[in-house]
């Protein structure tokens, strides 16, 4: 059975294994190094980034971490992961941070505002539905959530979502809205796909949604049957319940 390391420095770690123990898999807390090689992926959780990349850097995690992307191991960043993997970040605090890189796009960090702006939304998502099958939508949870800009030739998009065009202009996301009549609607990405790498900027794992979980896990065994064409990968065995009622707003 394939085991997925869990990034165990800040957030929520504990949310993803227990949404992995849900479909069978195990996970494990990755705070060393080391630690990476007794794991076939990883998952860097949501959380705060900055305080993320300050641990990281204290335990001197990311050489290892980059080496783990380079390799072409799966690895999946949810919120402040996701910003951990992109190739760019702008939105940062002074000074910035350092990231593993490993995702061509460029993700703004806290586009969508502060904590007490977090939201729940429906997301469109055809390629997750088409793959693990349930709802053709999937219940996002955004806690001063990231979202991607700008992605390159052989990234693949999974999920985007409706925004303000004067958004995308270099207004200030912690802002008022604008009022709608004065403004046409753009879209920001919120998910995509590069070979193994995944990144979303909402967080499944606050949901009873596994789906993402799922799809993420398969990713794994993609590279378990390359590697030996002898060995029947696992399937996993996924009841796909409805996600909880609302605790947050809908965005307007």
């Amino acid at each position: 059975m394939a085991v997925v390391g869990v990034l165990a420095l800040q957030g929520s770690f504990n949310e993803h294994i227990a949404a992995l123990r849900k479909i069978g898999v195990k996970g494990i807390e990755i705070r060393k190094p080391e630690q990476l090689r007794d794991v076939t992926s990883l998952i860097i959780p949501g959380g705060e980034s900055t305080t993320m990349a300050k641990l990281a850097e204290l335990h001197n995690l990311f050489p290892a971490l980059r080496e783990f992307v380079k390799m072409g191991r799966p690895v999946w960043g949810t919120c402040a992961g996701l910003i951990f993997l992109a190739n760019k970040a702008t939105g940062q605090k002074t000074g910035g941070q350092q990231l593993v890189g490993g995702l061509d796009c460029t993700v703004h960090r806290n586009f969508f505002g502060s904590q007490i702006q977090s939201f729940e939304a429906e997301l469109p998502v055809p390629e997750l539905a088409s793959k693990e099958g349930g709802p053709e939508t999937f219940r996002g949870i955004f806690i001063r959530a990231p979202a991607i800009l700008e992605v390159g030739p052989e990234v693949q998009v999974l999920a985007d979502f409706p925004v303000p065009s004067k958004r995308l202009l270099g207004s200030d996301p912690s802002l008022e809205d604008q009022k709608e009549n004065d403004e046409e609607e753009s879209k920001v990405i919120v998910a995509v796909r590069q070979g193994n790498t995944l990144g979303t900027a909402f967080h499944p794992e606050l949901t009873a949604d596994t789906r993402w979980h799922s799809y993420f896990l398969k990713m794994g065994n993609e590279i378990t049957e390359a590697a030996s064409r002898s060995c029947v990968p696992v399937e996993v065995s996924v009841c796909h319940k409805q996600p909880p009622q609302n605790d947050l707003p809908i965005f307007q």
